[in-house]
């Protein structure tokens, strides 16, 4: 039977095999593409012409941290009376201790409670995507007015936490290399290259070291993320360096299980709306079984068969926006405007002012918001599995929350919640049998939470792709929570038990 059903997906899935192979799109050693490529591959996901940022030379020392203080012009006070002399706010450069020439930039923002919150990592997806895109759209410490100044994000995650930004892979935001060989194409280059920046930062910033350590962040972040908490956990254990007290991951929106969740596109297209029982039906006769074979040639096939997996499952994708029209395919209540469908420009008109780039000290370094070198090189990781490595973290006790925003299409709550319930692991019996309970926010259900042990999933209402940006206040305070244990209780609940604990 399953010889029957490659031969019926052969005619669907060679065309794609032979264009790379024979249009001199891919090398196998170093995947590179060619123009007709690198159209489909905005055509798909929209990501803007920006390229990596490579610099034919640098002047930074190859092992040290280079960082300044950060104060950012055109800061208005806040009401509630924080002042920024008193917060001990960065940016930086890192040389990347493992790779040819690369430097990773990063924000750090001191909490605005206490140097002794828990330390908190965020990444942006993509791959490719700026960590600024968060730290001025979602849970940073500022958001950018209209007229270029800076205000206070009453919801940033630094107030209960110490929030680190880092804009990684290298190529991607102010982070640069002098050497192309630093381009990363799998999550093994990419957790080293972070296991290595922290490494430097707590080395750096000893006050910090022994804190509590969590690891978040959206979208392809649903790989960077699992990948990046094993390879803590690993380092940890082997004893390779400063101990990282690392306690949680939360994967927002994100991709993880590909195999899971490309399937779960045509089932959250239809219960939303997006198309017809009639489409529903081709599409689960015919490309959703293509995209499944070309995901299990990816597992033992190599670089050409993930690339092509990638253009054969996002056919699924395609194939339902084609019915969609013009919506947010991050948020399906909205309009796709722009490049990213949402308009991101003040912050590229904000940092490409000289006085902001002065403070943030990266001289002449480009901002590019959205790498499609970066992107396209990780093309090859796209369709891998990132769920397999999760249980082992999950059985030491490590804390994982998954959590998605209702209206989001591209990485749907749907897809995330199936690959959460069809993880193997110790509770896997009793999460599935465990009762969906509210998720409340003054008074208010914010969404909907199952929990067990150290595994939680969270469906946010009313947030498309960045729950951050959409329900700040919940965000925020499902962030608390989590990390006080107390996701499951009401705020007042949770505010008792802290009190009395």
């Amino acid at each position: 039977m399953r010889n029957c059903i490659t031969i019926l997906l052969l005619p669907i899935l060679l065309p794609f095999f032979f264009f790379f192979f024979f249009s001199g799109a891919v090398d196998v050693d170093d995947v590179r593409f060619d123009f007709p490529a690198k159209k489909l591959i905005r055509d798909l996901n929209l990501f803007p012409p920006k390229d990596f940022n490579f610099l034919p030379h640098a002047d930074f020392h190859a092992h040290e941290i280079v960082e300044k203080p950060l104060r950012f012009p055109n800061l208005l006070h806040s009401e509630s009376g924080v002042s920024i002399d008193d917060l001990g706010h960065r940016a930086g450069y890192y040389p990347i201790r493992h790779s040819h020439a690369a430097r990773m930039f990063y924000f750090f923002f001191e909490s605005r409670s206490s140097k002794r919150d828990p330390v908190v990592i965020w990444l942006t997806g993509g791959p490719g995507c700026s960590s600024e895109l968060a730290v001025f759209y979602e849970n940073g410490p500022f958001k950018i007015a209209d007229n270029m100044s800076l205000v206070w994000n009453d919801y940033g995650w630094d107030k209960i936490s110490n929030l680190l930004y880092v804009d990684q892979p290298t190529g991607t935001g102010f982070s640069y290399s002098t050497d192309k060989r630093d381009i990363r194409h799998d999550e093994e280059g990419v957790s080293n290259d972070l296991y290595d920046f922290l490494q430097a930062f707590f080395a750096g910033h000893p006050e910090y070291a022994e804190n509590d350590f969590y690891i978040t962040g959206e979208s392809y972040a649903g790989h960077y993320i699992p990948a990046f908490a094993a390879r803590i956990h690993r380092g940890n254990k082997d004893k390779e360096g400063i101990h990282i007290n690392l306690k949680g991951f939360a994967i927002g929106n994100g991709l993880t299980d590909p195999g899971i969740q490309y399937k779960a596109y045509t089932d959250y297209a239809l219960d939303v709306g997006i198309i017809q029982q009639d489409d529903y039906d081709k599409l689960n006769q015919v490309m959703v079984p293509a995209c499944e074979l070309a995901i299990k040639l990816c597992g033992t096939g190599g670089k050409i068969a993930c690339t092509a997996s990638y253009f054969v499952c996002n056919t699924i994708f395609n194939s339902i926006m084609s019915h969609a029209g013009d919506i947010n395919y991050y948020d399906i209540r909205k309009k796709c405007e722009g490049s990213l469908c949402y308009d991101f420009s003040n912050m590229e008109k904000f940092l490409n002012q000289e006085s902001v780039r002065d403070a943030l000290g990266v001289r002449d370094i480009a901002f590019v918001s959205c790498s499609s070198t970066v992107y396209q090189a990780m093309l090859v990781d796209w369709m891998r599995n990132l769920e397999v490595g999760i249980p082992a973290l999950l059985e030491d006790g490590i804390k994982l929350l998954v959590y998605a925003g209702e209206y989001d299409l591209i990485c749907n709550w749907l897809g995330n919640s199936k690959w959460v319930h069809a993880m193997e692991w110790s509770g896997q019996k009793e999460f599935v049998a465990s009762s969906e309970v509210p998720f409340t926010v003054d008074d208010t259900e914010a969404g909907v939470l199952k929990s067990y042990g150290p595994l939680s999933f969270l469906k946010v209402h009313d947030a498309g792709h960045m729950v951050p940006m959409d329900q700040p206040k919940a965000s925020l305070e499902m962030l608390k929570r989590w990390i006080q244990g107390t996701l499951s209780q009401t705020a007042g609940d949770a505010e008792k038990l802290v009190a009395e604990m």
